[in-house]
């Protein structure tokens, strides 16, 4: 274990403890109220985030000490099994803030299209890391690996969980223009893509299977303090007041006034919004900072990877955090419509932190693999 901490990314380490702990103490603070009236207990969010974590860091050493090349014969068995998942909680899971996506076991709730994210980006990895080696490959195979995210997203939209749903796709989407493929082969795959989008509409308009009106709501963002007593309006303005409450250097940690039940999601998607008001939009900036930084060394560390496959594992979790960063900040912002996304390192959820720390591992440990190669070519 000794010589794989030698050769992980330092600084992206670094500042992965520093998010986690500035994380906890925000959740903590977050959530005090919420706690107290729900369970007696003004610690049980803050407790349970730490287990969340914990969890994490125990699979993310068992994926340090992993090679990734043994990942490749159960890869296949995992995408049956987010999609049997999925499919499952379509059928018999419960409701959680109009998602019809989740499993509720022993009083934990899981999110299966939560690890639907890494899954797809190791899997994309694996298999073109294989198919970029035969030669002559139809075009067929070529675009069979991406029946995968469209089974993954379609299953996702049902629920209907739409920020998860465009997470997948950008992640699809940042590796299809990775993939070294003709640009003949390209065009076909972004025509069929086209097509099959155009189809899916035109169902959904004679079929009358659209949005409802609830989630329709949802994009009706904008001004959200003439809308107060709506849901959106309600939560995105007061999400405003707090960070208005905040000016640089915020009311002191534990002294948000919004987190009383004015903000009712004030420990998971409007967490940035308590973090300004106690800490100021000075520590705002430096959190914004950090999320630059941990991309910028994600990317760096699949730029140096001497195979695809571990360049298209960093890229993808590039993407999926820059995504989650964008769409959180953007629904609490006003910028876009609210769409539940959590804000990594800092909202309160168990599924989402294990699997983020679990995607930084695999970042980690391409790391690992890029200086072993470069140990045994600088020997011979």
């Amino acid at each position: 274990m000794k010589r794989i901490l030698n050769k992980i990314d330092k600084p992206l380490l670094f500042i992965t403890i520093l998010c986690l702990v500035f994380g906890i103490m925000m959740v903590g603070s977050a959530s005090s109220l919420k706690a107290y009236m729900a369970r007696s207990d003004s610690f049980f969010y803050f407790k349970r985030q730490l287990f969340f974590i914990g969890i994490g860091l125990i699979s993310s050493v068992i994926v340090l000490k992993t090679p990734i090349r043994k990942w490749k014969n159960l890869i296949y068995l995992a995408v049956l099994g987010v999609i049997g998942t999925l499919v499952y909680v379509l059928l018999k899971g419960q409701t959680s803030n109009g998602v019809n996506g989740w499993l509720f076991i022993g009083g934990f709730g899981i999110q299966p299209s939560e690890f639907a994210k890494t899954i797809l980006i190791l899997f994309l990895a694996i298999i073109f890391e294989k198919l970029i080696k035969v030669r002559n490959l139809s075009n067929v195979a070529k675009v069979l690996p991406f029946v995968v995210p469209i089974i993954f997203i379609f299953l996702v939209f049902e629920q209907p969980d739409f920020g998860t749903m465009m997470i997948l796709l950008g992640i699809t989407a940042v590796i299809f223009f990775m993939v070294p493929y003709d640009g003949k082969t390209k065009f076909i795959m972004i025509t069929f893509t086209i097509i099959s989008v155009l189809l899916l509409a035109l169902v959904m308009v004679v079929t009358g299977r659209g949005l409802t009106k609830s989630q329709m709501s949802r994009f009706n963002y904008k001004n959200p303090c003439t809308r107060y007593r709506e849901t959106t309006g309600y939560q995105v303005c007061n999400g405003y007041i707090a960070i208005n409450s905040g000016g640089l250097f915020g009311s002191g940690i534990g002294n948000s006034k919004q987190k009383y039940l004015y903000l009712p999601e004030a420990h998971t998607d409007f967490i940035f919004a308590i973090i300004i008001e106690e800490t100021g939009l000075v520590a705002g900036a430096i959190i914004i900072l950090a999320y630059f930084i941990i991309i910028w060394r994600i990317l760096m560390i699949g730029k140096k990877s001497y195979n695809l496959q571990g360049t298209i594992i960093c890229y993808g979790v590039a993407t999926y955090i820059a995504l989650h960063v964008m769409i959180n900040l953007g629904g609490v912002l006003g910028l876009i419509p609210l769409t539940g996304v959590p804000l990594p390192f800092y909202s309160y959820g168990g599924s989402f932190m294990i699997n983020l720390l679990i995607c930084l591992a695999f970042v980690q440990r391409v790391s690992v693999e890029n200086k072993t190669f470069e140990q045994k070519h600088l020997v011979r």
